[in-house]
């Protein structure tokens, strides 16, 4: 028998000076246990947003890490507020429901660019591309994705910085 009730996401991490936004599908099932953005252990996503930005991210605790990451004007946030899943993995989302994006301009007047961590993500770019936003869709950072290498995925997220 599966439990059939919704699971519910994480608040946004932003700021009005979020310039910044990289958005994933929904948290897996260690980042909702833990209720953070990324704790799976083996989930590059604070080694790669850390060397954007050229600050050791992932040693930190992690309530230090949203302090320095809003610091550095990036925000972080899901493209879905809510689903059903067995375990942690994209292709097991059902009933997906959306987070309520249309105030996001007025949260994050100098938001410019949206990334999207992986493809499921990556499904809801054309209509932020449509609201004017620069998006860029990513390799996942997730472990479950590790088709390319550290440097391979680095490569593709140096394009959240601009050209």
């Amino acid at each position: 028998m599966t439990d059939s009730s919704p699971l519910a996401g994480l608040a946004p991490v932003i700021a009005p000076d979020t310039r910044i936004l990289i958005l994933g599908s929904f948290p897996g099932a260690a980042s909702l246990a833990a209720q953070q953005y990324y704790a799976h252990p083996r989930n590059q996503f604070w080694k790669l947003v850390g060397t954007l930005v050229g600050e050791d991210l992932y040693s930190l605790p992690y309530a230090g890490r949203l302090p320095r990451l809003l610091a550095h004007r990036f925000g972080l946030w899901d493209v879905l507020a809510a689903c059903e899943r067995e375990g942690s993995l994209d292709s097991a989302i059902r009933n997906p429901a959306a987070n309520d994006f249309e105030r996001l301009h007025r949260l994050c007047p100098e938001l410019e660019t949206v990334g999207f961590n992986g493809q499921t993500s990556g499904k809801f770019a054309p209509q932020f591309a449509a609201r004017g936003y620069r998006t860029v869709v990513l390799p996942s950072s997730s472990p479950a994705h590790m088709a390319l290498t550290f440097e391979q995925k680095l490569a593709s997220w140096r394009r959240l910085l601009g050209d």
